[in-house]
């Protein structure tokens, strides 16, 4: 078994995806056994500031549960708005 756990980010990253990214998420930091989250942002074209909000939440409590958060993948407009957010930050980047 791995600890390291990747969520896949669909083509339009925003509100409309709150549900399965929270649920996504808060069952891995609940488990002992999950080390590092993986953002996988390589199908992401648009995301907006909920999902900056849901991201900042997410490293929030994952960072509080010992566990490391990164991007990977990030690219064009998705990319650069990380950039402009300073995501970098506070998530790792692979």
């Amino acid at each position: 078994m791995t600890d390291t756990h990747v969520i896949s980010l669909p083509e339009r990253f925003d509100f409309s995806f709150h549900g399965p990214f929270t649920s996504g998420y808060q069952d891995v930091i609940d488990s002992a056994q999950i080390k590092h989250i993986i953002l996988d942002f390589s199908r992401v074209a648009y995301l907006d500031s909920s999902a900056l909000g849901m991201m900042v939440l997410m490293q929030k409590r994952a960072t509080a549960a010992g566990i490391k958060a990164s991007i990977r993948g990030a690219k064009g407009t998705a990319q650069d708005i990380l950039n402009m957010a300073n995501m970098h930050k506070i998530y790792g980047l692979i």
